[in-house]
């Protein structure tokens, strides 16, 4: 074999090789869109000298998403408790409710309605931006002379 044929060979095994490390990393199940930026520091080593620093890397925070409250409303009436949703202002509220007839749920306070039905659920993403308690209602449970609310939404100071 000679000198040329044995600088592709290994050539080609170090190509092979660095395809191989990066199809076995392990893959990142994360769904958002985040940059990869990281943040350095470097630290003394206390070795006394003063010359010799000890770089770490961080990873930034991710962000944490808000929860999603889910309520469930059978023939106009909720299944199980009403619901109590604590948040402080300036805090992103999500809710989802789904409702096996058709029903329009309405969120006093912010006046927000949204549509609910067999396979629609109603979803409300929201900023709380008013301070105080909020009644979350089913029109369904109140036209058929049930009790109509559903949770209540506590907004207390940021």
């Amino acid at each position: 074999m000679s000198r040329n044929q044995r600088i592709v060979l290994v050539v080609a095994a170090l190509v092979v090789a660095v395809a191989a490390f990066v199809i076995a990393q392990p893959g990142d199940d994360d769904d958002s869109k985040q940059s990869s930026n990281t943040t350095e520091s470097q630290t003394p080593t206390g070795t006394g000298t003063g010359a010799e620093t000890e770089t770490t890397t961080e990873e930034p925070a991710e962000p944490v998403e808000p929860s999603v409250t889910r309520i469930n409303v059978k023939d106009g009436v909720i299944d199980g408790d009403v619901k109590s949703i604590d948040v402080a202002k300036g805090d992103t509220v999500r809710i989802v409710v789904t409702s096996n007839v058709d029903d329009e749920i309405h969120l006093h306070g912010y006046d927000i309605e949204k549509e609910a039905g067999p396979g629609k659920p109603a979803r409300f993403k929201f900023k709380a931006t008013l301070e105080g308690a909020f009644e979350l209602e089913s029109h369904a449970a109140e036209d058929a002379g049930e009790e109509p609310l559903l949770a209540r939404l506590l907004v207390g100071p940021s």
